[in-house]
């Protein structure tokens, strides 16, 4: 027969559950980071499954996290895990900014090449075509090097229209992550 001991933050009735066993509670975490516990890592597997079961539920649906523990643990180790499980997802959002802010910056950076390559090609596809108008020849380079001027805009539109909201998805779910109750439920076999 089992005993269930329960700890941690309460459950809201209408959340996403994402429910998670593990023999002990250290099973959570990165066994070779060397940080102390609130600051460690999850263990990858784990933080796989959290991450891909959130990214399942839906957008709006608020998250919480249940763990089932086969050892009983100390009552002390329950608000250390809460912790380092919302700082490790505070990390990722952080994480996930930074990467944002450096694609618009990378961004406008192609921007500004683009724009300028696009107007020299322009300029240049007109003196090309005032030089040798009429001819085949000058209006294959003039078209080449129009298109070549739209060409060197393709990374700054594929930044500003496709790239960014990925990452702004996955920095909204780790917000989410970060902020969600953790329940800690200790498995205990009576005899």
């Amino acid at each position: 027969m089992a005993n269930e001991r329960t700890v941690g933050d309460e459950i809201p009735q209408n959340c996403e559950l994402i429910e998670i066993h593990v023999p002990e509670l250290k099973f959570l975490f990165n066994p070779i980071d060397p940080s102390p516990l609130r600051e460690k890592d999850l263990e990858a597997k784990a933080e796989e499954f959290i991450v891909s079961w959130a990214r399942s539920a839906r957008r709006d649906a608020q998250l919480a996290l249940q763990v089932y523990v086969d050892r009983p643990g100390v009552s002390d180790d329950v608000a250390t895990v809460r912790a380092a499980i919302h700082e490790f997802f505070s990390q990722r959002s952080l994480s996930a900014r930074r990467r944002l802010s450096q694609l618009f910056r990378v961004g406008r950076t192609s921007l500004l090449i683009g724009v300028i390559f696009l107007a020299v090609a322009v300029i240049l596809a007109g003196l090309v075509d005032r030089a040798l108008s009429g001819t085949q020849i000058g209006a294959l380079i003039r078209e080449s090097m129009v298109i070549g001027g739209w060409v060197a805009m393709w990374r700054p539109l594929e930044i500003f229209l496709y790239d960014w909201w990925p990452i702004r998805a996955e920095r909204k779910l780790f917000d989410r992550l970060s902020a969600m109750p953790v329940r800690i439920t200790f498995m205990t076999a009576s005899n």
